[in-house]
């Protein structure tokens, strides 16, 4: 085994070799640092292009709710303008109403504005939720009561004590009703009396 050298033997031992294998130990030194530099500008450049890519998103996404809330607004604009037309007309309605005190005309008036509302929204995508006389659906009916029916059966709409609505083939607001129970005999004898009305 061969003892370590010492700093002095280390420079006895330099200046006996010879000047090529001293610059190439040199720049076998200096490669390491080299690749070090490399991937230290190669990191800075992959953080610069991270930092952009992240303030262009930025900026598109802040695009997109621009966009979206301007796309919401101009939808509500037509609807607005649509609505005027039936605030104008219960405007008439009520000045009339002041003017004659004429029940049944004042009715005759709100009969027409309610007409040109639920028109209006009709237009719009918005339907009433068919309720009395059907069988009750949780998706479609809210129970608020149960009048007493036969034992047995299934739960059936007994009342709409308020409308539901469904806008675009999607539930807005339940109905809200009343639910007894009848038999499948009565349900034939209910349909044919709802057809009737």
């Amino acid at each position: 085994m061969k003892k370590p050298e010492t700093p002095e033997e280390q420079k006895v031992g330099d200046e006996d070799r010879a000047p090529e294998d001293v610059e190439a130990e040199a720049s076998a030194d200096s490669e390491p640092q080299d690749e070090l530099t490399k991937a230290k500008q190669q990191a800075a450049a992959h953080l610069d292009d991270l930092l952009r890519l992240k303030a262009e998103f930025e900026n598109y996404r802040k695009r997109i709710m621009r966009e979206q809330t301007e796309l919401v607004d101009r939808a509500s604009v037509g609807l607005v303008a649509r609505l005027l037309t039936v605030l104008d007309n219960f405007d008439l309605a009520v000045a009339s109403a002041e003017e004659s005190r004429d029940f049944e005309k004042m009715l005759r008036g709100l009969e027409l504005v309610y007409g040109e509302l639920r028109e209006v929204l009709k237009q719009e995508g918005l339907q009433p939720l068919e309720a009395k006389g059907r069988p009750f659906d949780p998706n479609l009916h809210e129970a608020a009561l149960e009048v007493p029916g036969e034992e047995s059966g299934e739960l059936v709409v007994a009342e709409v004590l308020r409308p539901g609505y469904s806008f675009k083939d999607k539930v807005l607001r339940p109905a809200m009703v009343k639910v007894t129970r009848r038999s499948s005999e009565n349900d034939e004898d209910a349909d044919a009396e709802s057809n009737e009305d």
